[in-house]
């Protein structure tokens, strides 16, 4: 059998970490990794991914994600080998796209965010969001927080592509993050919990791969399957998380604010053919010139996002 091109060099370093490798199979995945299947003598097979420059911590953080998540009750694959230039996982299957697994996913994320409350935001070490650096500090104020660390971080990384409006009118916006994010605790985020990092079949469950975790708002992490392409049964994900994690009024209102750290690092990693340019601006309106004291607090506009 013969690779893919594109699968070439993650054949080449899953032989060089042991693995008897017959074939790789090229696996859609974002814009960071090449991602396959191997299939191995024998005829088992493995999912892989690597990278064409080695991010020393990149992978290694990617499996300590991983296994938090499943201390705390998400199902994941296993990690088989977490290396600088190399990630293996067990392989598992695609997710069925169904109203029922959709279902599931929403109580278990529900569960999870319950479950794991925090005094503080931040995780014990900083991430990664793709190849770009996560700022997790520990942070009391879950609104200092976001602006600092999820929203203003991004900017040192966009080069021109937005400009001194644009970003004036973005810390305007972090500025009265309090009138638009009410108050909430800190708990366990996924953090990049869109469709595309969902897996799963109906005799194993559904699992996630490829997470940013840290400890922040909730609404954050919804923000990521709300804002992003989804199929129409995912609707029913979050009618089962409220279920289990009653979600506050006006949540919906406030997804478009909240996914502008998706948004800016899509921005940062030069991911633009869907105008996240223009999803910030949009959502960014409002905070273009200093509201006069005493006209009442601005709206959160915006629109749905489309995955880079």
């Amino acid at each position: 059998m013969t690779d893919h091109p594109e699968s070439r060099l993650l054949r080449e370093r899953l032989l060089s970490a042991g693995f008897d490798v017959e074939e790789v199979r090229a696996a859609p995945g974002g814009a960071v990794a090449q991602a396959g299947v191997a299939t191995l003598a024998g005829g088992g097979q493995v999912f892989a991914k690597t990278v064409t420059e080695a991010i020393p911590d990149l992978f290694r953080i990617e499996a300590a994600g991983l296994r938090v998540l499943r201390e705390a009750g998400l199902r994941t694959p296993d990690v088989l080998l977490a290396s600088s230039e190399l990630l293996v996982l067990a392989l598992f299957p695609a997710f069925p796209d169904t109203g029922e697994a959709w279902e599931e996913l929403g109580r278990a994320v529900a569960r999870l965010h319950a479950s794991t409350v925090h005094d503080r935001f931040g995780w014990h070490r900083d991430g990664r969001l793709g190849r770009l650096p996560q700022i997790n500090t520990w942070t009391a104020d879950g609104h200092a927080f976001f602006a600092e660390h999820r929203v203003l971080h991004w900017l040192a990384f966009v080069d021109g592509r937005l400009d001194a409006d644009d970003r004036r009118a973005l810390e305007r916006l972090c500025e009265r993050l309090p009138e638009l994010v009410p108050e909430q605790p800190a708990c366990l985020n996924h953090g990049d919990l869109w469709s595309g990092n969902v897996l799963g079949a109906p005799d194993v469950g559904v699992a996630v791969v490829d997470p940013a975790v840290s400890y922040t708002w909730a609404e954050s992490e919804l923000s990521m399957l709300w804002c992003s392409p989804r199929p129409p049964a995912s609707e029913r994900f979050f009618s089962a998380y409220a279920e289990v994690a009653p979600l506050a009024s006006g949540w919906r209102e406030r997804m478009p604010v909240l996914h502008l750290r998706e948004v800016l690092s899509a921005l940062a990693h030069g991911v633009d053919d869907w105008d996240a340019v223009g999803y910030v601006r949009d959502v960014v309106a409002p905070f273009r010139a200093r509201r006069p004291a005493g006209t009442g607090s601005p709206s959160a506009g915006g629109r749905t996002a489309t995955r880079p």
